[in-house]
């Protein structure tokens, strides 16, 4: 300790702080017998350093002399270049506490904030405000961006207090605060007038004396901060509330006027369109992450699904694939036939051999035998080397026979011997090949019918058919519409880098409700265009080409729609019984009364 050197002072006296990292220069009054310095928000001298502890030192004044100590012994500071724990300070002495110094000075402060006095000129106002918004949008969680907001308006405005309070469904949320105690603010308790008034209103409010001002001078926030000007305004973007952003100065000398009230506005309009944005943006990545958590829960390989058809596919999938079993898939075109043909062989005991695909009614008929089957050199004009065929191509794994049902009766023949001998025979050769496949085929025609009409052989198809899947049309899906489609949305906007990242309500509603004739092929097709050819963020039905359908009947409640189907019911067995009610009654068992009751308000 230095001693009893303390000065006398006859008047006021205060603190002189240089932050030459932000190159920030205050003075701060000493008006309280005890004033706390510290990096925790709340204290009277708040010293934004991590390096210093939440409460440092204290600077105690007894009569004419002040005195600062640490508060953890652990700590210590640097008076006029010497490191002590305790010092007697005198005016013009010299601290360092962390980054910042800190001088004694006597006399009324005289140096404010930079910002604050004269105003911005435009261009500076401009400046400002490019500034910013540029930082404010670099942010991503809404929690940085209060916070940097706060900084920002607290720099610009030359306010010593702040704090911000979101509206988060529907509640009162401390958000961010400048140099106020987070105590101080138990806004489970405060029900403050000024913001009271400002959330109900929508309109800024100014108070640039608020001492003496007669309608808030006893206002919470007045009282508990000892403030002597406030501002406080809306933040709020078209007509969402999101919150309301309050600033106070403490000290008499720096009164809030009517043009930091303007700056204010403009800023936190600003800053209410990105906190806009940003709620769509977190709300789209929470969209997203729902969506890939249900698409990995509702989903067997590569085929999205939760509906009850696609259920029951799945189970059958999941207990067939393991075999060796035929397996026909019967769908109409675009349900993703093929999808499920690689998911029987990715889960069988052949995944790691061969998946090899053909498409029976592509091919003419005069060489889907050759592609088939493969051929011998001289087999036919340009046959000019042996070459192997889709089924040898497949030995040991799995061939899917798509459009099965286009196949030509002459190779119908051969591919039933295939399939019962397991050897194949190439075009132009006289010795067999063994082989080891299984077969998945596929068609959207009724082959039924087909062997009916002769164009399919019944042999053939017990071949292959023994154990059938049945694709559901996407009509069919309307809980898993909008699952596929977001999906595909995804795989689209980050393959050609577009903008769209989900659909509106009406556009799902509209998914769901169309007819989807071309099924999941179709939706694919059209959210692919849709992609490239849109700049929104969201799709809408207009997007995808849909047109809107009004409902041709209103939805009714269910009570009205229940009675309604019973008071017809009633009506069509009294009139199968020739309107004996007590028969009509015994056929419904229910009491005749309850015939008599509802033959009353048929007459009504």
């Amino acid at each position: 300790m230095r001693g009893s050197r303390g000065i006398v002072l006859t008047g006021m006296a205060y603190l002189h702080l240089h932050d030459p990292v932000r190159e920030e220069i205050r003075d701060i009054p000493l008006r309280k017998p005890l004033v706390t310095l510290g990096r925790a928000e709340g204290n009277d001298v708040h010293l934004l350093d991590p390096s210093l502890a939440p409460t440092h030192a204290n600077l105690l004044r007894k009569g004419n002399h002040f005195t600062l100590s640490v508060v953890d012994r652990a700590t210590t500071f640097i008076v006029n270049g010497v490191r002590a724990r305790s010092s007697d300070l005198r005016v013009g002495d010299e601290v360092v506490i962390g980054r910042f110094r800190l001088t004694l000075m006597e006399g009324e402060p005289k140096q404010v904030p930079a910002t604050a006095g004269a105003p911005l000129s435009e261009v500076d106002s401009v400046r400002k405000l490019a500034e910013f918004s540029r930082d404010l949008a670099a942010e991503s969680s809404l929690e940085k961006i209060f916070q940097k907001l706060l900084e920002s308006v607290v720099a610009i405005t030359g306010a010593e207090k702040g704090f911000l309070i979101a509206i988060k469904e529907g509640e009162r949320v401390l958000a961010a605060s400048h140099n106020v105690g987070r105590e101080t603010l138990d806004l489970s308790r405060v029900s403050d007038s000024i913001v009271d008034r400002v959330l109900t209103d929508r309109k800024p409010i100014i108070v640039s004396d608020a001492l003496h001002d007669a309608q808030f001078a006893s206002a919470r926030s007045v009282v508990d901060l000892r403030l002597s000007s406030v501002m406080c305004v809306p933040l709020q973007w078209r007509s969402e509330m999101f919150g309301v952003l309050y600033l106070g100065n403490d000290n008499v000398r720096n009164l809030f006027a009517q043009q930091d009230l303007a700056l204010l506005e403009v800023f936190s309009s600003q800053a209410a369109m990105l906190v806009h944005q940003a709620l769509l943006l977190n709300e789209l990545q929470t969209t997203n992450r729902n969506l890939r958590d249900q698409l990995q829960k509702s989903s067997q390989g590569g085929i999205i699904g939760s509906s009850g058809p696609m259920k029951e596919c799945f189970k059958i999938l999941r207990r067939v694939s393991p075999t060796d079993l035929s397996v026909l898939v019967l769908g109409e075109t675009g349900t993703g036939k093929e999808l499920v043909a690689k998911e029987v062989h990715r889960l069988s005991g052949r995944a790691s051999k061969p998946f090899i695909s053909i498409n029976c009614g592509a091919i003419p008929e005069h060489l889907l035998e050759s592609e088939l089957f493969g051929y011998k050199r001289g087999a036919f004009t340009g046959a000019q080397a042996d070459k192997i065929g889709k089924f040898e191509a497949a030995d040991g794994g799995t061939i899917f026979l798509d459009e099965i049902g286009e196949m030509p009766m002459p190779l119908q023949v051969k591919l039933l011997r295939v399939l019962q001998e397991r050897v194949i025979e190439r075009v132009g050769d006289v010795k067999t090949r063994p082989i080891d496949i299984r077969v998945v085929s596929a068609t959207n025609k009724n082959l039924t019918e087909q062997i009916s009409s002769g164009n399919f052989r019944e042999d053939l198809f017990y071949r292959l058919n023994e154990v059938t899947v049945n694709l559901p049309a996407l009509r069919e899906r309307q809980d898993d519409v909008v699952q596929i489609a977001q999906y595909l949305l995804n795989k689209y906007a980050e393959q050609y880098g577009a903008k769209a990242r989900a659909f509106s309500a009406g556009c799902q509603n509209a998914m769901r409700s169309y007819y989807w004739p071309g099924n999941v092929r179709e939706l694919e097709n059209r959210i692919k265009k849709a992609v490239i050819m849109t700049d929104r963020v969201q799709l809408g039905p207009e997007d995808l080409g849909i047109e809107i359908k009004e409902r041709s009947t209103a939805i009714r409640p269910l009570a009205d729609a229940e009675e309604e189907f019973k008071m017809n019911y009633i009506r069509k067995a009294l009139d199968a019984n020739g309107w004996n009610k007590a028969q009509t009654a015994r056929e419904l068992d229910v009491d005749a009364r309850t015939i008599f009751r509802y033959i009353e308000r048929m007459g009504e």
